[in-house]
């Protein structure tokens, strides 16, 4: 086996996919260079835009609203909501959509889960976007499996790459002429690389560290450092127990900060049919 494969199916070994490598790479490394350009306002910046694409954007767009349709809202708020979560940099939403409900479906199932726990903490962490696997890297996956986001042309349009990458354009140049690129390094590459991390780790940590309350199949786990950089994500746990409740933590000391959102959503009359979880 050569150096920049890696054998994870028995009929054959992966390769490492370049352009990915690439693109991950520099960002890491240009994220290297934070300390250089620190200012305690480009921190902010950062902190804010983190929560606002990963909350706002990951965590209730992508994933409870659209994933999962644990709560409605109007079609003009579902499509700013995909848009705020595009601006993640996590793929598009249709790829991420169908991927996560592939990853529900077949849950550490070392073939049929698209970032399966049973393959590795590397593996499910990050592994399984520099090799990705052609089953569920293709637009016949995604189709089968979000059909609902196919069936839209303005998420046909938003799951294209280059239309999701073209939108950090405005925001890169609002945050050059706020900053300088000290803004640009904080506000779109540092933030970038932690919202990475932060949700590839309920891929990872979460199905190996923590505690259970509830006696699901798979291996999911609550964890509390991860539901603090994941704005409720992290009581997984709960959420693989109960995938199409709105509310992610369950204990009044699960803080869960998308919740916050939806909730501030339902107070103005923009979200209905809540998901709640069962007495």
């Amino acid at each position: 086996m050569t150096s920049n494969s890696v054998q994870v199916d028995s009929e054959k070994a992966l390769k490492l996919e370049w352009t990915n490598v690439a693109f991950f790479g520099a960002f890491h490394l240009l994220a290297l260079t934070a300390p250089w350009f620190f200012s305690w306002k480009a921190l902010g910046v950062m902190i804010v835009l983190h929560w606002l694409f990963g909350s706002i954007g990951i965590c209730l767009g992508y994933h409870r609203l659209l994933t999962h349709r644990s709560l409605q809202v109007p079609k003009v708020v579902e499509y700013a909501l995909a848009v705020i979560g595009s601006l993640a940099l996590q793929g598009g939403v249709i790829f991420w959509v169908a991927g996560h409900r592939m990853h529900h479906l077949h849950t550490e199932d070392v073939d049929n889960d698209p970032y399966s726990a049973k393959r590795g903490f590397w593996w499910s962490h990050m592994g399984w976007v520099l090799y990705p696997r052609d089953k569920f890297f293709n637009y016949e996956s995604y189709r089968r499996f979000a059909p609902d986001l196919d069936r839209d042309p303005f998420y046909r349009w938003l799951d294209r790459t280059e239309n999701y990458l073209m939108l950090q354009i405005p925001v890169a140049i609002t945050l050059y002429l706020m900053g300088g690129w000290s803004f640009i390094i904080y506000g779109l590459v540092l933030r970038a690389v932690f919202l990475w991390h932060s949700t590839w780790f309920i891929n990872s940590a979460t199905h190996l560290f923590g505690y259970r309350t509830y006696e699901a199949e798979d291996n999911s786990r609550n964890l509390w450092w991860a539901a603090l950089i994941t704005y409720g994500e992290g009581w997984h746990n709960n959420h693989h127990a109960q995938p199409n409740v709105a509310k992610a933590g369950r204990k009044w000391w699960e803080i869960d900060v998308t919740w916050w959102a939806i909730q501030a959503l339902k107070s103005v009359g923009l979200a209905r049919r809540v998901v709640m979880p069962p007495n």
